[in-house]
């Protein structure tokens, strides 16, 4: 899939600029939309071109949710099935299953948490249900001063999506998370930033702008190899039961990247001179990925 129809793939000197563009729906997520998103996340991961990746969206608002206004399930789901946790855990997963059962949200959750590049949100608009949720796998989301955002499942009377059950808590802590769930309110920028959920908020004007430029920061003059492990090792180890199995990753991590980058990362610090670092994410070390699911 190379061309999209409810986004834009767009890259910049490293950047990727990834927009939803369907703004006179208020970027209302569809099941095609979650197929373009997945798609557009896992060609990312493997083009060496992209070193991070901006998530904005068109027009006045962010996303404004799932678009209510399809015809049959509005959530994309098979109602002629019946399914069980056997056959979601089933490998491989039956097409019926992944088609018909599987959250769309969930899928694109996936591929941004799989992915070995920087994500930073930019929240220029209202962010609701599906679009607020699928802003939690991001590294970081910066807001407008515009923004609203909202867990709103509970006011439709269904449950959150998009592996938010996962990410949130770990933003927000337990408490804050189950009140915004169980409330389903709408808020402001400034109760996100004073929750933690968003890192700064901004003019509607220089959003876009901060956004780019804080990506760009975090892998100017640093190895794609390196920030790719690290991401993937601050997604996974503080899930792990027991700090020896972070000890392991670290191990193997340290091993490659020290006869990789980290060779000449360690002579240009000797020869006092920026790196030039040679690693790709297309190419990481042997042992990634290490986990199993």
């Amino acid at each position: 899939m190379s061309q999209y129809n409810t986004i834009r793939y767009e890259t910049d000197d490293g950047l990727l600029r990834l927009t939803l563009n369907r703004p006179d729906n208020l970027n209302a997520f569809t099941v095609e939309m979650a197929d373009e998103l997945e798609d557009a996340y896992r060609r990312a991961n493997g083009d060496d071109a992209v070193r991070a990746i901006v998530v904005t969206g068109e027009g006045k608002a962010f996303c404004a949710g799932m678009d209510l206004s399809t015809g049959g399930n509005v959530f994309g789901l098979d109602e002629s099935q019946a399914p069980t946790l056997a056959d979601l855990r089933e490998r491989p997963v039956r097409e019926a299953i992944e088609c018909g059962v599987r959250d769309t949200g969930g899928r694109v959750a996936l591929a941004m948490y799989d992915c070995l590049k920087p994500i930073v949100g930019a929240i220029n608009g209202a962010a609701v249900g599906i679009g607020a949720t699928m802003t939690l796998p991001m590294d970081f989301r910066l807001a407008s001063d515009r923004a609203r955002i909202g867990f709103v499942f509970g006011r439709l009377g269904i449950t959150p999506e998009a592996c938010s059950t996962w990410f949130l808590p770990r933003i927000v802590g337990m408490q804050q998370a189950l009140e915004w769930l169980y409330k389903a309110d709408i808020f402001d920028a400034a109760e996100a930033l004073d929750k933690g959920l968003v890192r700064s908020v901004h003019a509607p004007e220089d959003l876009v702008g901060a956004a780019c430029a804080f990506a760009r920061s975090l892998v100017a003059d640093r190895s794609p190899v390196s920030i790719g492990l690290i991401r993937q090792m601050m997604l996974h180890n503080p899930a792990q039961p027991h700090p020896r199995a972070a000890h392991d990753v670290e191990s193997l991590a340290m091993f490659y990247s020290s006869i990789g980058d980290g060779k000449e990362g360690v002579q240009a610090f000797l020869e006092k001179r920026a790196s030039a670092f040679s690693g790709k994410a297309s190419a990481m070390p042997p042992f990634y990925p290490w986990r199993e699911d």
